[in-house]
């Protein structure tokens, strides 16, 4: 007697939760559409039917809207030497105080160009703006044409190993044709919190 109550109850609470799944994806659907439906982010979920709600799980409303971030990411990419007069010259200085000087192109990022050279910068994060690996210390003369480092930048900068009052991150520096001949110099060390707290 016992497992057929068993039995029933389970068909019950089965059917209940198929119920309800079905409720959640009907949800998903259609917050999915209002994605589609309003670009840049600004997606309205107070327009959602009040139909949809499950009462036990309301539904998250916004009344104010922003982007994650508001800073430009450049994100690792091939580069190609530039033509002949085209370039920029850049200066690295290496840990071991070897001088490398770079023709690179117009709208190459310091990322780009140390990998793309072989060149010791290690960039985790490929330019996602995700860690400071890529800390450069660029030389007084070139850092007041950089642009300023962003809200997002600055935080990176913060968790860099032996930070200067020109330290930026090597990702953020995009070669113009007023940075020509700018010198940076690669610290010794480098700090990846993310393995650390790995580790």
């Amino acid at each position: 007697m016992f497992s057929r109550y068993l039995q029933q109850n389970t068909k019950s609470i089965i059917s209940l939760s198929n119920y309800f799944l079905n409720k959640r994806q009907q949800q998903i659907m259609h917050m999915n559409t209002l994605f589609k439906q309003n670009s840049g982010n600004k997606v309205i979920w107070n327009n959602i039917p009040k139909t949809m709600e499950i009462k036990f799980t309301p539904i998250t409303t916004l009344d104010q809207f922003r982007k994650f971030s508001n800073s430009k990411v450049h994100c690792h990419k091939e580069i190609t030497p530039p033509k002949e007069g085209e370039g920029v010259k850049i200066n690295f200085i290496t840990p071991e105080g070897e001088k490398i000087t770079i023709d690179s192109n117009i709208g190459d990022s310091i990322m780009d160009i140390t990998q793309a050279h072989g060149i010791d910068l290690e960039c985790a994060c490929e330019g996602s703006l995700a860690c400071s690996t890529c800390h450069v210390i660029v030389d007084p003369e070139y850092y007041d044409k950089l642009d300023e480092p962003t809200d997002e930048e600055n935080d990176m900068l913060d968790l860099a190993w032996g930070l200067t009052e020109t330290s930026r991150l090597g990702c953020q520096i995009v070669m113009r044709k007023d940075l020509d001949g700018i010198t940076v110099t690669i610290p010794s060390a480098t700090r990846n919190v993310r393995l650390e707290e790995l580790s």
